[in-house]
């Protein structure tokens, strides 16, 4: 169920945007724009956001938490995870990743 919500959203955007494709962030299936990742679905179940570092949490009223797959390192800076019980937010946080990495390209 997780996986397919994620599937579902890459597709979508796959189709609407020429640039983006799919591809693999740390064996995870991912989501890229001009072969950068923006967004993929962890092993967790969970999925994960590039909104950069500066990024305003207090503008959504659910948990974003920091990417962190490391055992002895700090969190991956600028990427969050977002469980699936809000899998309703995925779709606009994956645009707003894409925004982000619009830019930065």
């Amino acid at each position: 169920m997780e996986f397919e919500k994620f599937k579902e959203i890459r597709e979508l955007f796959c189709l609407k945007h020429p640039e983006v494709t799919e591809g693999k962030m740390m064996s995870s299936p991912a989501i890229h724009y001009k072969n950068k990742v923006f967004a993929f679905f962890s092993k967790k179940d969970k999925m994960v956001f590039k909104l950069g570092k500066g990024y305003a949490l207090e503008k959504h009223n659910f948990e974003l938490s920091e990417f962190n797959p490391f055992k002895t390192k700090k969190p991956l800076a600028g990427w969050y995870e977002v469980d699936f019980e809000h899998h309703e937010k995925w779709k606009e946080l994956s645009k707003i990743a894409l925004n982000q990495i619009k830019i930065s390209v």
